[in-house]
């Protein structure tokens, strides 16, 4: 076997929503022997990718059961509350072991994860990983080394051991919210890393250039009357050293609308589009919609596209069934994207990249705090009646809203999450930053 690099890690991801996957994927160069996928890879036996299969198609329907008239809120209600995250405040200590804690240790007891904590056994390496169970259960098998990424802006109580003063479990935090709610769970604070949420490299650049020459074009497309230049002009030349009003982008405003990977919500993409055709027909705006790696979902965006007639070229339909693609594809999107209309994911902290987020209805109790963290930030807003998004969305944008949103989202977002990610496993530690570009 070959000698890995110092800086490797077994990268471990599940195949539970982009979110645990889209983590992880930029940290994939440093993954020792390829980035591992709980329950798909190799080493998991025939009993094991089918207890996954089950948590999968599990997580899936409740997903989309909202959808189901009249009793689907009822059937979602279900799963929303196994992942209930409690109130905030009042602050106290939330450190005894729950049900969902117990119900994870037993499905570990009885395979959950055998495959992969076989797999780690070959090399000794710090283990990072975007879902609880892999962490929790590398951690319960000795493992000494095991960093976990939280994907949001809070989370329940079964991201963290049972015993946790005697775990080993490190964190990486994307905000402040989210490290003060691991020490109410136990976490010791030297166990916690406030780093951000890894986004990709390739849309920071070095000394974030990528960022500031995207954000610069974006702005002057959401603020089309100068609203936005009259208040903020000075605050953008110090930040990104440049003069808007010498800032020119002939490029239309694009809008990308994503789902997630349970293919929730698709049905908005086809009403927005429906109420921007005009403009996407004359070339005013452009239109990405986002299926992932759903076929279901490609199919449903492509009769779109197909039933858009002569608007159809201004409507760009994003699909590869190999997800490592997809994000690649993705990113690349993202840097041409003005407007990012999709659920409160993880792709809420994007709005680091200066990208201002429409949110449709929260999908589980995790999206509700993203909602919160979002607008609390006032980089993100709630979606109006897509019927009318030609109306709403002309509307802000004439008043530098959206331009708002997505200055507030670059200077309070963190944007070097994977640097301090690499940083924490090469030294043990990460420098605090409080500028907008160190953070």
């Amino acid at each position: 076997m070959p000698t890995p690099p110092s800086h490797s890690a077994w990268i471990v991801g599940a195949d539970m929503g982009y979110g645990h996957m889209r983590a992880i994927h930029p940290l994939r160069h440093i993954a020792y022997q390829g980035v591992l996928v709980v329950g798909r890879n190799d080493a998991a036996d025939d009993q094991e990718r089918r207890l996954w299969a089950r948590l999968l198609g599990v997580y899936e329907f409740f997903s989309r059961s909202r959808a189901i008239p009249v009793i689907g809120k009822s059937i979602f209600s279900l799963l929303d509350r196994l992942l209930h995250i409690p109130s905030y405040y009042p602050m106290r200590d939330l450190s005894r072991s729950t049900f969902q804690v117990e119900l994870l240790a037993s499905s570990i007891r009885k395979g959950l994860c055998r495959g992969m904590l076989e797999k780690i056994e070959q090399k000794r390496l710090p283990l990072v990983t975007s879902f609880y169970a892999p962490a929790v259960a590398a951690d319960a098998a000795g493992h000494e080394r095991v960093y976990c990424i939280i994907c949001d802006a809070d989370l329940n109580r079964v991201w963290v051991a049972k015993n946790p003063e005697e775990s080993r479990i490190n964190y990486f935090a994307p905000c402040g919210r989210v490290a003060r709610r691991l020490k109410s769970y136990g976490v010791p604070e030297e166990r916690i890393f406030l780093t951000g949420f890894p986004l990709p490299q390739e849309l920071l650049g070095t000394g974030l250039r990528t960022l500031k020459s995207d954000l610069l074009h974006r702005l002057v497309r959401l603020d089309p009357r100068g609203r936005f230049r009259a208040y903020h002009g000075r605050s953008v030349q110090h930040f990104l050293g440049k003069d808007l009003a010498k800032i020119t982008s002939p490029e239309p405003l694009t809008i990308t609308y994503s789902v997630g990977g349970a293919g929730a919500q698709k049905e908005f993409g086809g009403r927005l589009a429906r109420s921007l055709h005009r403009r996407i027909e004359s070339g005013e705006i452009r239109l990405n919609l986002v299926a992932g790696s759903r076929r279901d979902v490609m199919e449903y965006f492509e009769s779109v596209r197909a039933g858009s007639g002569s608007a159809a070229a201004g409507i760009h339909v994003l699909y590869d069934d190999r997800i490592g693609r997809y994000f690649e594809q993705f990113n690349a999107l993202l840097r041409k994207t003005d407007i990012l209309w999709t659920k409160p994911s993880e792709l809420s902290f994007y709005t680091a990249l200066g990208i201002p987020i429409v949110m449709s209805p929260t999908l589980g109790s995790q999206e509700k705090f993203n909602r919160r963290w979002l607008e609390e930030l006032h980089a993100g807003t709630r979606q109006e009646n897509p019927d009318y998004a030609d109306q709403w969305i002309t509307d802000r944008l004439l008043d530098g809203f959206f331009a708002e949103n997505a200055w507030s989202g670059f200077l309070k977002g963190r944007k070097l999450g994977t640097v301090k990610i690499l940083e924490v496993l090469s030294t043990g530690s990460c420098t605090a930053g409080d500028s907008p570009l160190t953070r």
